[in-house]
């Protein structure tokens, strides 16, 4: 699956909460409506998503850092392992 870049991402989420910002503020506003309509619209082709709200939650999960872990080496065999029952 192709994924976007995370710097578009990164740049279209803030744009879509910035407009989401002055659309909370005057929402009778046409112009600012009509700009956080584009930049949500953007935002679900760009996440795969049908509805802003979860197109801002797929690219907030697809920019969080991963936390990876280190698989642990393996333990060496080099002896026999000491028998439980004391023989």
């Amino acid at each position: 699956m192709l994924l976007p870049a995370k710097a578009v991402v990164s740049r279209q989420l803030d744009e879509y909460r910035a407009w989401e910002r002055l659309l909370v503020a005057d929402p009778a506003d046409r112009v600012v409506r009509t700009h956080f309509e584009n930049t949500a619209y953007t935002l679900c082709v760009l996440m795969g998503e049908c509805t802003a709200r979860a197109a801002a939650e797929a690219a907030e999960r697809y920019l969080r850092p991963r936390t990876t872990r280190r698989p642990r080496p393996a333990p060496s065999r080099s002896r026999p392992a000491p028998d439980p029952r004391g023989r």
